[in-house]
């Protein structure tokens, strides 16, 4: 096959990649093809769907559900990205330090990524139980009346956030000690004989350095948002009072509890393009921020 050239050599390609590429256009091209078509249709799961056009986008703009689950969904983003970021750079430079049980302290940081989410969720939806969760009583001993946390509609957000940070901070924690680990020790060496301070240097050398590190984390963090699901389906189911309600959360109701498969395609296509425009913003950005060697 090594000498062969024209169509006969892109045959033999084409049959070698033929299993992969079945499963690729049988599993994941088909259903989104499909689901870009069921947009211009309803469709109950139950009844043939009937032909509705561009409606299920008009539907939507005029959704005030919509409207309210974007909006906790951009709320949630904000509060998440700030903390997951700094607090996994800050446990990475940690831990890249010379400590005794290292490995150990990495073990720990990093079991809650490994957890199903449905575990961690239970626990931390017993640990903001206002009664008898651990945190309400920790905050007792030192005179202050915890909120209702998962029961406020002020709170539940804020609490689904901490859920969250607390469980991904190990994962983002790998990425920059990876990208730490890979940063030439005579940098910090040149900077130690000039007198640099470890402020600094850190400023100075490891944020620069570890700026395209942390441009992956960003981008991974921000689609993982706009995502966000699983913490609170089990811990709120979207309230109360839709006060964590989110667009993915909305989109399964419509699909499945709901029966209202077109506007869920319709939902999920928005869903796809502002991650896809966010992730566009992203790329464009990071020419002013990001330094590669």
């Amino acid at each position: 096959m090594a000498g062969e050239r024209g169509w006969n050599k892109y045959l033999w390609v084409g049959i070698f990649l033929l299993p992969s590429l079945s499963g690729l256009l049988l599993f994941t091209a088909m259903p989104i093809l499909s689901s870009l078509g069921l947009t211009l249709f309803e469709w109950d799961l139950l009844t043939p769907p009937s032909f509705v056009g561009v409606n299920n986008f008009r539907r939507l703009l005029a959704d005030d559900d919509f409207w309210q689950a974007l909006k906790n969904t951009l709320s949630y983003i904000v509060f998440y990205i700030p903390l997951v970021m700094t607090g996994s750079l800050a446990i990475a430079v940690i831990l890249n330090q010379k400590l005794r049980g290292l490995l150990f302290f990495r073990a720990a940081f990093f079991v809650p990524v490994v957890s199903a989410w449905v575990a961690i969720a239970l626990l931390w939806k017993w640990i903001f139980n206002p009664r008898f969760g651990l945190l309400n009583y920790a905050l007792a001993l030192v005179g202050i009346d915890g909120p209702a946390w998962l029961f406020d509609p002020q709170w539940a957000m804020p609490a689904v956030v901490i859920t969250s940070v607390w469980k991904d901070l190990g994962f983002l924690m790998v990425m920059f000690l990876a990208g730490l680990q890979g940063i030439p020790e005579v940098y910090y060496e040149a900077a130690s004989i000039d007198g640099a301070t470890r402020w600094q240097t850190f400023w100075r050398i490891t944020l620069p350095l570890l700026s395209p590190t942390a441009f992956f984390a960003l981008i991974i963090s921000l689609i993982n948002s706009f995502q966000v699901f699983d913490q609170i389906w089990i811990m709120t189911e979207g309230g109360p009072a839709g006060a964590t309600s989110v667009l993915v959360e909305l989109i399964v109701k419509n699909a499945f509890s709901y029966s209202r498969m077109g506007y869920a395609s319709a939902l999920s296509w928005v869903l796809f393009l502002l991650v896809f425009a966010v992730t566009l913003v992203q790329m464009r950005l990071q020419r002013n921020w990001v330094a590669y060697e």
